[in-house]
């Protein structure tokens, strides 16, 4: 018997709909740390973070009997985070952010592109700062850039995933993430130069 670990998310998500809980356990396990941190770097609110969190969740236990693998899991969770998304913009503001409408863990990624310095403490304490300096400029973005991003980072979509799971064609989800790519880099370029 293959173990839980072992099984492709499409295969758990297909177990967890046919009854067996395990499957649950192993999907949330696989998929709260990156589901949190794109639901909190959206809204920047940690209580409203986690109640979105949980909303997702409970919204999946609800259309478990419905699910069939029409894409990879996680554009299915992720399409289901983006519209509790829209639904809590449209609730709160009474519309949905206007870059939405347009077309125009854990290591943080600094850490992924640095090399190993790990016990340096000048290092860390550099890491540090750019992580800060990356996750303002990352706030700093427009809201459908700022998802697109997050959704290549975070959920390790490609970007016909995320196409599909923000509602959007390949070429708008593609020139989101570019954008929001460039602005990150010219931003942290900038700050490395004004220090």
């Amino acid at each position: 018997m293959t173990s839980d670990s072992a099984m492709t998310d499409e295969v758990l998500m297909l177990a967890y709909r046919d009854g067996d809980a395990r499957a649950f356990d192993t999907l949330y396990t696989r998929y709260k740390g990156s589901l949190y941190r794109y639901l909190l770097r959206q809204c920047s609110a940690a209580a409203v973070a986690e109640e979105l969190f949980q909303d997702v969740w409970f919204n999946l236990i609800r259309a478990r009997e419905r699910y069939e693998p029409r894409a990879k899991f996680a554009t299915f969770l992720f399409s289901m985070a983006h519209n509790r998304l829209i639904d809590h913009y449209r609730k709160n503001s009474r519309s949905v952010p206007i870059s939405y409408d347009d077309d125009p863990d854990d290591a943080p990624l600094v850490e992924r592109v640095s090399g190993d310095h790990r016990d340096d403490p000048a290092w860390q304490a550099e890491i540090g700062e750019q992580s800060r300096q990356l996750q303002a400029l990352i706030q700093e973005l427009p809201e459908a850039q700022r998802e697109a991003f997050l959704l290549c980072e975070e959920a390790d979509l490609s970007l016909d995933e995320i196409a599909a799971a923000t509602g959007v064609n390949a070429e708008t989800a593609k020139s989101r993430l570019r954008y929001a790519v460039n602005k990150l880099k010219q931003g942290m370029t900038g700050r490395r130069k004004s220090a």
